[in-house]
């Protein structure tokens, strides 16, 4: 039976990543390491907010200029227990919601120091995030009323791939292989390095016989040694037009096929029209405008 892509991200799957992703965005912008008291004091590592009052408390509301789709309430939230609990968020909108032009994503309340001490952590996740959400969300509207998925890659931000990857799903796509360790794709390099296609999807079977194997090929002549070989999945690498279609209608459901390489919002339409399966484009996590967003304090 053919491996299809990874199933979506679980929670017990991002848990130890959004900590770490937070910890590491707090000790950058703090200069600070000791991070999870509920006492306040990490703000004493933000030398502005030690100019307001301990004891003021303030109440803000956090919006957005612009429409996308939400992404980000557990770094957010993260960001919250590790500077300071006290701080409460109520939040008005859930990871996956489309978003209008000047709606409000949560209200803060809580010490004034902890929330301007959180404020742009919480903020630069939420931006980021949902920038990669409204990116994906973009491209699997071109491909809708076609049997095609769209597929993220591993071009991500260095450290916030599973961030990243998990809002791809939150728009709409689908996550390809999360790194080199949970499945094989064997590309041009390791072909000319193992011999042939047949030689190194033989070593992959061996070696991992429960690992989706997938085989990126240039020419219909590669797509039916790697079918023959015993490949899950086929990528086929910058086809055109013509030659994607040639593809699938020679595999005939052989496999699945991948469509990768010259993937834009002005090709996936057409692409997607092929018949292919999946298609993967490194724009959804690579080609991303974060979210304009703006937090105010509301009780002036």
């Amino acid at each position: 039976m053919s491996k299809a892509p990874r199933q979506p991200l679980t929670q017990a799957d991002l848990a130890p990543h959004i900590r770490a992703n937070v910890e590491a965005a707090l000790e950058e912008d703090l200069g600070v390491a000791q991070l999870g008291t509920s006492s306040g004091s990490i703000a004493s590592g933000d030398i502005t907010a030690m100019l307001i009052n301990e004891a003021q408390t303030a109440n803000g509301r956090v919006i957005t200029r612009e429409p996308g789709v939400m992404c980000g309430v557990a770094w957010a939230e993260e960001t919250r227990r590790m500077v300071d609990e006290r701080m409460q968020i109520e939040w008005q909108v859930a990871d996956g919601d489309v978003l209008q032009p000047n709606q409000t994503l949560f209200d803060i309340s809580g010490p004034a120091r902890s929330i301007l001490t959180a404020e742009r952590t919480m903020l630069n996740f939420i931006q980021l995030l949902s920038g990669t959400a409204t990116q994906a969300a973009h491209y699997a509207k071109l491909v809708a009323g076609t049997n095609a998925q769209v597929l993220d890659t591993r071009k991500t931000i260095p450290g916030l791939r599973m961030a990243q990857k998990y809002a791809v799903t939150c728009g709409g796509g689908s996550n390809h292989r999360i790194g080199l360790f949970d499945a094989f794709l064997i590309k041009e390099n390791h072909i000319a390095a193992a011999g042939s296609i047949t030689a190194a999807v033989k070593m992959a079977h061996e070696m991992h016989p429960d690992v989706p194997l997938e085989v990126e090929v240039e020419k219909l002549e590669q797509m039916f040694e790697a079918i023959d070989a015993g490949a899950d999945i086929v990528m086929l690498d910058n086809f055109d037009i013509a030659g994607t279609t040639a593809a699938v209608k020679a595999n005939n459901g052989a496999v699945k096929l991948e469509a990768s390489g010259n993937v834009d919002e002005t090709t996936i339409t057409d692409i997607a029209r092929t018949g292919v399966d999946y298609i993967s484009s490194g724009n959804l996590t690579k080609k991303v405008v974060p979210l304009d967003l703006s937090m105010r304090f509301t009780n002036h």
